[in-house]
């Protein structure tokens, strides 16, 4: 490749706001193509491999795991008919997993503001323990 065609690693971390750890773990994890070496032994990489992290930046932005972006990177560099309906499906899978999170969380919430409420009691009944801390100190079985 030709040295204006290309980045080294520190560059390339520069350009995107990354360190050179992270640019190597994101090839380690295949979410960047291995970069080719110079003679010397340094990583460089092509000039359009800021548009690749740019692209990592946002879908993790949006909520996406180093692992769904891989898979959507794939998909991405691919391309073809089925890219959609790829994408769709790895869209689908993502909304189920927030709708049970969201379950979870509204569960939790709930028991939160119960334990408030318990604290608010005892602060009425002038009581020197919290109920809340007794519960937490009790052993579960």
């Amino acid at each position: 490749m030709a040295p204006e065609t290309t980045l080294r690693i520190g560059e390339l971390a520069a350009r995107s706001g990354l360190t050179p750890d992270a640019l190597r773990y994101y090839e380690r994890l295949g979410l960047m193509p291995r970069a080719k070496r110079t003679v010397g032994g340094f990583r460089v990489y092509p000039i359009d491999a800021t548009e690749r992290i740019q692209f990592i930046k946002q879908a993790q932005a949006n909520g996406l795991t180093l692992v769904e972006i891989r898979e959507l990177l794939g998909f991405r560099d691919r391309g073809g008919r089925d890219r959609c309906r790829q994408i769709q499906k790895l869209l689908d899978r993502k909304i189920d997993d927030l709708d049970a999170t969201l379950v979870q969380l509204h569960a939790f919430k709930q028991v939160l503001q119960e334990y408030r409420r318990e604290c608010e009691q005892a602060q009425r009944r002038m009581t020197e323990e919290c109920p809340v801390v007794e519960h937490f100190g009790r052993r579960r079985r």
